[in-house]
Order: structure tokens, then C-alpha cells, then sequence
């Protein structure tokens, strides 16, 4: 796997934290050549020095997923620094904590430009790199994106839209050498959680749950490399997206009811 993703040009958004970071500085060590992107120019910096402290090619270019012309100029920087690109990973994402019932309509409509036209965006100006390339356009999606998460609806209605994107894209590059793949981790100890926004667009802060018992940025960013390297479609991470996935197929009532029991208990659960 480390052979693999050596000497790659590697497009990471979402890169100045969390599982971005993690893949960054994981693939970087690689031999991978890295291009973070974030909206924190100053944090994008920081990772990069300490990546080419370490003896790893890195660049960066402050980007809004969200702005298609930022967008097309990552991909430019990636392309004048390095000569082209092999992986793209949209992994920028935004999520949230309110029923829909609650909900101002403004929060679902950002969620909606982070996650899905983000990851529209910058695969509109990356895919002709990666089809010259036969290389590989990876999404962050997550479980809430193969079923429905209360409390959560416009995460989980942006990462079914995600989904759906990358599965046409794949469809549509079958003749020629692209690898597309959706990845699905479970719940992620990521400053992800901390910027959820609440009903009224405000960001949540401290997360509910217990950290410690989810999965870390940098387990997410090794199996993440594996699924590229393995050219895999769908990598789901936890036994919980395995067995989703799985049951939605045969009981599709009873995931409903236990993910509405899960997340009933969860601590101060909107749901209450």
C-alpha cells in the first residue's frame, strides 16, 4: 500500500484538521505528493511545514468548497506544482444536531453546499486529471449516508446526495480506468463534531458523545489508503455501516427502529 501511494499526487480538501490532517501527514509519509485544502490558510501552513520537516512533498491552497472558482484553482495549484493529479479525496464536510421539525432551512442548505457541491466542484475540475491518470476520486460520505439519521437530516440528505454524484461519476467513467469509491466511517473523533450546527445555524461546540470510544482521524486515513489501493467501491469502516448496509437490504423497519433507539439515548438527544 505504501508503494502505492508513492510518488501520487494526492488532492486532500477539508485537510487543516481531523481526518483531512490525518491523511495529509499518513499519506505524505508515504511518499504520496500531498495538496491540502482548507478555508484556515494559517493551519494549512503549519501542516505543511511540519510535513516537509519531516521529509515530505506537500502544497496547499486556501479554499471555500463552496466557491466554484477557489475550487478550480486548487486544482490548478495541484497541476503547476506537481504536473497533474492521481487522487482526489473530498473530504471537506459539515454536520449538524437538530430535528427537522426545529430546523431553519439556511442550516440544510449550507450542509447541501458543503458536502454535495463541494465535492461537485472540485471533481468537475479534477476529473480529466484523474481520467488521464486512471487514478482515483474518493468521498467522504459517512453511515448517515446509507441510512437516514434522526436528528441529523441534512448530514444524512447530503451524504445520500454525495453518494448518489460519485456512483453516476463511476457509471459514467467505466471505459475509462477511473476509480471512485465512497468511503463511509462511523463516528469520528474530528473537529467535525465541535463545528455541527444546532437548529439555528450556530455551531453546537461541545459534542455529546464520548470521544474516546470513536474511531480516530488517523485509523480513518489508513483505511481509507487501503480501500485505493484495493480500488474498492464502497469501504465501509465499523461493524455498525457493515451491518446497515447489510440489514437495510432484508429489515429495512427494524434499522429505523435502532437507529432511533441509538440516537434517543445519545446525551441531550433532540429527540427528547
Amino acid at each position: 500500500m505504501k508503494k502505492y501511494l508513492n510518488g501520487k499526487v494526492v488532492v486532500v480538501t477539508g485537510a487543516s484538521s481531523g481526518i483531512g490532517e490525518a491523511m495529509a501527514r499518513e499519506y505524505a509519509k508515504m511518499g504520496a505528493k500531498v495538496v491540502m485544502a482548507a478555508r484556515r490558510e494559517e493551519e494549512l501552513q503549519r501542516i505543511a511545514e511540519e510535513i516537509r520537516n519531516g521529509g515530505g512533498e506537500v502544497t496547499y491552497s486556501a479554499c471555500d468548497v463552496t466557491n466554484e472558482d477557489e475550487c478550480k484553482r486548487l486544482i490548478d495549484k495541484a497541476v503547476e506544482v506537481f504536473g497533474g493529479i492521481d487522487v482526489l479525496i473530498c473530504n471537506a464536510g459539515l454536520s449538524m444536531r437538530a430535528l427537522f421539525d426545529d430546523c431553519d432551512l439556511k442550516v440544510l442548505h449550507r450542509l447541501m453546499d458543503v458536502n454535495f457541491w463541494g465535492t461537485v466542484n472540485c471533481t468537475k475540475y479534477a476529473l480529466p486529471w484523474i481520467q488521464k491518470s486512471k487514478g482515483s476520486i474518493v468521498g467522504i460520505s459517512s453511515v448517515a449516508g446509507i441510512h437516514g439519521l434522526p436528528g441529523r437530516t441534512g448530514y444524512s440528505a447530503s451524504k445520500y446526495a454525495m453518494t448518489g454524484f460519485i456512483d453516476t461519476i463511476r457509471i459514467e467513467n467505466l471505459k475509462k480506468g477511473v476509480h471512485v469509491m465512497t468511503a463511509c466511517p462511523g463516528f469520528t473523533a474530528s473537529n467535525v463534531r465541535f463545528s455541527a450546527l444546532t437548529a439555528d445555524g450556530t455551531q453546537q461546540g461541545e459534542t455529546p458523545r464520548n470521544e474516546s470510544k470513536m474511531m480516530t482521524p488517523e485509523e480513518v486515513a489508513h483505511i481509507v489508503a487501503r480501500g485505493i489501493h484495493r480500488r474498492k467501491r464502497l469501504c465501509l469502516m465499523e461493524w455498525e455501516g457493515r451491518a446497515t448496509h447489510l440489514l437495510k437490504k432484508f429489515v429495512p423497519g427494524f434499522v429505523d427502529r435502532m437507529f432511533y433507539a441509538v440516537m434517543d439515548k445519545e446525551p441531550d438527544s433532540p429527540l427528547k
